[in-house]
């Protein structure tokens, strides 16, 4: 491990972070619902808000300087990280233009709002955990580093993909917070990509790391906890 490998970012970039991708949530939104005074009025979508900032600041400041020694790395297939990046951040706002003109609602009313709101805060403090717990071996590209082992300490105990399990809750709660099912094709969509890049990088853990992968494998879901 490097020097620099286990520190975090800096505290004052994950600030601007934190406001740029705000303020970008803020503007979305505002322009889903029709302007900034819908969206001052909207409690969900003000909640909503406030716990992609927070998440937002927790993952900036934990994010740690990263390790990059691979024995094995997939080629950056870009249209699939554009869409990884782009439909978490493109269902809210539909979600919330589809409820701002009635498009298939959901029953359940703000007690199904609210549960989404929880549903996507949940998603991003499993993102977070899972980040915080791999530290400097996270990566947005999928490689096996240089003495590569197998993580099975929480949450990774449960399920092997808990980061990828986080951001589909998140985007999950976030359609369901405006009480719609206009953006759950994107979120299905989102899971497809995501069944991909698992089948991609599990096929490179189990050339590396063997029995011990298997093993691992054997006794954990993919994004559920397995049953036993």
């Amino acid at each position: 491990m490097t020097p620099e490998a286990g520190k975090s970012a800096s505290p004052l970039r994950a600030v601007i972070g934190t406001i740029v991708t705000t303020a970008l949530d803020t503007a979305l939104l505002a322009l889903a619902l029709g302007g900034l005074a819908p969206l001052l009025a909207h409690p969900r979508a003000l909640a909503l808000l406030a716990v992609w900032a927070l998440g937002s600041l927790v993952l900036g400041i934990a994010r740690p300087v990263r390790r990059h020694d691979p024995v094995e790395e997939s080629r950056p297939q870009v249209p699939m990280m554009l869409a990884l990046l782009l439909i978490p951040m493109a269902v809210p706002p539909l979600a919330a233009w589809a409820e701002s003109r009635g498009l298939w609602l959901l029953p359940g009313g703000e007690a199904l709002g609210w549960s989404g709101v929880a549903i996507a805060a949940l998603g991003l403090a499993l993102r977070s955990a899972a980040m915080m717990r791999l530290g400097s071996r996270f990566s947005p590209i999928a490689a096996v580093q240089r003495g590569h082992t197998v993580e099975s300490r929480w949450p990774y105990s449960w399920i092997r993909h808990p980061g990828y399990a986080g951001t589909l809750l998140a985007a999950l709660g976030g359609c369901l917070a405006f009480r719609n099912a206009f953006a759950l094709p994107a979120v299905a969509v989102l899971a497809l990509l995501y069944v991909i890049r698992v089948r991609d990088e599990e096929a490179a853990l189990a050339r590396h790391l063997g029995d011990e992968w298997q093993g691992y494998r054997k006794s954990t879901g993919a994004f559920l906890p397995r049953l036993r």
